[in-house]
């Protein structure tokens, strides 16, 4: 597999059920459908070190932050395959940091993970069963794991 469209972030206990206490929240990765979504640009120059985020992650980020908050999307090592990605709600921008925003919204990703994940989409996937923020068509991933939540890197 080229690339891996299918790690996404379940957030069905968002605002909407239930509000959120303010401090860490840490959202859990899990597996979410194959769909391929077209990308928007964070940039009028959108290139191969950019992140793109789509309508839906969009519509969904103005829909959820409040104030300075923004989504975190980072990469760690772990999974059956290596990586994994890891999103959070954050108010704290690090020197480090690259912000990728449109919109309104904001994508916040540190310089280390970038390198995992430049040229990748971030989406907001609805479903019946689950509501998630996932990754897809990420050029640098090789292949994901059959578990759904990790993914390999092109070496």
């Amino acid at each position: 597999m080229a690339a891996v469209r299918g790690l996404s972030l379940t957030t069905a206990a968002l605002r909407a059920v239930a509000p959120w206490a303010r401090g860490s929240r840490l959202l859990a990765a899990s597996r979410g459908p194959q769909a391929r979504r077209e990308a928007s640009s964070s940039s009028p120059e959108a290139g191969e070190g950019q992140i793109h985020l789509t309508a839906s992650c969009v519509q969904r980020l103005l829909e959820i932050t409040e104030g300075s908050e923004f989504l975190r999307l980072e990469v760690e090592g772990g999974g059956c395959s290596g990586f994994q990605y890891k999103f959070s709600l954050d108010t704290v921008i690090n020197p480090d940091d690259r912000v990728f925003e449109q919109g309104g919204a904001r994508v916040v990703v540190d310089s280390d993970s970038l390198a995992f994940v430049k040229g990748a989409q971030v989406d907001f996937s609805q479903e019946l069963i689950r509501s998630s923020f996932q990754v897809l068509n990420n050029p640098q991933a090789q292949q994901g794991c059959s578990c759904g939540s990790s993914f390999s890197i092109k070496l």
